[in-house]
């Protein structure tokens, strides 16, 4: 009588197939296609010592492979990412919409449209309105600025 392992091979890899669809981790395809090469395999009357080992073999490989693929494919250096929120002003130009004052030179500068609090990063240096000051950090929801020396005079005020 012939063995019917095959099949058996066959169905393991159809419901691995079809249990992928219900997963997020793209792990059970490759198992459902191992347990196809081990159906191949025994189709063709390799022992099933063989059936399992190619099994266990390729797909474990094939997991392997993918996983180093799609992590080249997906993975973006540190450079190449965009820098968003508050992550984003540091190094940006901002005006001071209202003059220091207080002990901690409080003022206010707005930044890409938004309002701040802000205080010199000297802690000694008063900043005036209308100036053009950069942002050095972000504290929590505070600013820490120094006036800007190389901003080039805003062309309304001519």
């Amino acid at each position: 009588m012939e063995s019917y392992a095959w099949l058996l091979w066959l169905v393991i890899g159809a419901g691995f197939i079809v249990a992928e669809i219900f997963t997020l981790g793209f792990v059970l395809f490759w198992f459902g296609l191992g347990a196809f090469a081990a159906g191949i395999a025994a189709f063709f009357g390799a022992p099933f010592l063989v059936q399992v080992l190619l099994f266990l073999f390729s797909s474990v490989l094939m997991v392997v492979m993918s996983r180093r693929i799609f992590a080249d494919y997906f993975s973006h250096g540190d450079n190449d990412l965009v820098k968003t929120g508050i992550d984003a002003l540091p190094g940006k130009t901002g005006t001071v919409v209202e003059t220091s004052e207080g002990p901690l030179n409080e003022a206010a500068v707005k930044v890409f449209g938004s309002t701040w609090t802000a205080f010199p990063i000297d802690d000694d240096t008063p900043l005036k309105e209308g100036e053009k000051v950069e942002v050095v950090e972000v504290r929590g929801s505070s600013l820490y600025v120094r006036r800007k020396t190389d901003a080039l005079p805003d062309w309304r005020q001519d």
